[in-house]
């Protein structure tokens, strides 16, 4: 039974009743402002504590020590991977860093999303981002000279167990999150919302890739010089802290729930039924699944767009990526605006079609600089298209008791969706070369494009 006494006052009373729907106007939103504040902070953070893994690596396990060469030599052999330069060996250890990040990812969304619809979700939030907050502070003690494990020092294994726990806490933020998005803003304000947030998810990808690294360097020199070292290792307890403490303001609606001691696969069942018996969150789903996928390919396929540029070169494929990225910015930015005029079918299908016409033309690029970018732009807005109005499908037509196990799923889908593709592209590319996956990438759009059967009237 559920007592249905609300905990906080109804957000939706801030609501602005203008004509105008777009991001101005779910900015208006006091308490989903707060929430997105939250997110831009949680975000960079996320972003930022690669960095600094990889920062840390560089200078006390590469560059400033050999210890452990032999083992990672060893390594490199076996996975075919050349080890002579800093850089490659920079790559391969934090190859271990990306692995203990994803490894949660992939196992944990739909526990997470369980939990995410058990407990009150701004608890959740707030608790993600403060222990995360937390744990980052121990990063220096990994520092410290101890034994050898496995022909490294032990510092390196404590990084990757300290990434292990930090990606099973930020498993706990995004379906609670995602959740609690449809109980701050009214319907008609979710496109506008998730726009918003889409932009921003892009925003912070970007800004904290490329910021990140000169801002702990940035933040060393400036405690050093008032006579504190480590200065680099406050940036992450501040961005989780803020995230935390926005959070924790926010005035979220919600059921006070009685706990039920079902079995955790019952609740995970229950989030399945949802799958088949609403075929529109199952298609927003399979349409997410087949996006990441697309663009998870993209990420290998960049090295080889990039190698055949001469401006480039392979190093550089963040840039195409970093492009793409804009491009689902300001796709965003487009739907916030204008993507209540149109159906979620049209939208998607167009969304479909512009990825599927920017993979061909990809692969006749020749190398062509200014057109690959342009593509790569293109495509991403097309991405946006399609993530889109899929994530507002799915909070509007998920039941509210069940929409953290339906977002867990779809975190354990997206992020298997993001990873077995960059194995299967990599084989295909090196067997059949980059213009026919190309093309089998396109194939796959426009059958996806195809399904949604946008000349129906809706």
């Amino acid at each position: 039974m559920k007592d249905t006494r609300l905990k906080e006052i109804n957000p939706r009373s801030f609501i602005d009743d203008g004509q105008n729907i777009g991001i101005t106007s779910a900015l208006k939103l006091n308490e989903f402002r707060k929430l997105w504040l939250g997110q831009i902070f949680s975000q960079l953070a996320d972003k930022f504590y690669i960095v600094l893994m990889v920062y840390l690596i560089a200078q006390h396990w590469v560059i400033n020590t050999s210890i452990g060469d032999d083992a990672l030599a060893e390594v490199a052999a076996v996975i075919r991977m050349d080890f002579e330069t800093s850089a490659q060996k920079i790559t391969l250890l934090a190859t271990g860093i990306y692995i203990a990040n994803t490894i949660p990812a992939i196992l944990l969304g739909t526990f997470a999303g369980v939990c995410a619809d058990r407990w009150p979700k701004r608890r959740i939030m707030v608790a993600s981002n403060g222990l995360r907050a937390i744990l980052v502070i121990f990063a220096p003690i990994c520092l410290i000279k101890g034994p050898i494990l496995f022909g490294i020092g032990w510092g390196y294994w404590g990084l990757i167990l300290m990434t292990l726990i930090e990606s099973v806490l930020t498993q706990f933020f995004a379906p609670a999150e995602q959740s609690a998005i449809p109980i701050l803003v009214p319907k008609k304000y979710l496109l506008a919302a998730n726009s918003l947030y889409q932009a921003t998810s892009m925003g912070a990808t970007i800004v904290g890739f490329a910021i990140g690294d000169p801002l702990l360097r940035l933040l060393r020199e400036f405690f050093l010089n008032i006579g504190i070292n480590g200065g680099e290792f406050f940036l992450l307890p501040f961005c989780y802290g803020i995230a935390a403490i926005s959070i924790s303001s926010i005035k979220l609606k919600e059921e006070v729930k009685t706990i039920e001691y079902k079995s955790v696969w019952i609740e995970i069942g229950e989030g399945l039924k949802v799958l088949k018996d609403r075929p529109s969150v199952r298609k927003a789903l399979i349409n997410l699944v087949i996006l990441y996928s697309l663009l998870a390919a993209l990420y290998v396929l960049a090295i080889s767009l990039a190698s055949s540029i001469k401006e480039l070169g392979p190093t550089k494929f963040g840039t195409l990526l970093s492009i793409t990225g804009l491009g689902m910015a300001i796709g965003a930015f487009i739907l916030a605006q204008i993507g209540n005029r149109f159906s979620r079918v049209k939208l998607t299908a167009s969304g479909l079609g512009a990825i599927t016409w920017s993979l061909i033309l990809l692969g006749h690029s020749s190398g062509n600089l200014t057109l690959t970018l342009i593509l790569c732009a293109v495509l991403g807005v097309g991405a946006a298209f399609v993530a889109i109005p899929a994530q507002t499908t799915l909070q509007e037509d998920t039941p509210e008791q069940q929409r953290g196990k339906v977002f867990g799923l779809q975190n354990n889908l997206v992020n298997i969706a993001l990873s077995l593709p960059l194995v299967i592209a990599g084989t295909l590319i090196s067997k059949f070369g980059i213009v026919p996956v190309l093309w089998l990438l396109a194939l796959f759009a426009l059958i996806t494009a195809v399904s949604e059967q946008p000349w129906k009237r809706c």
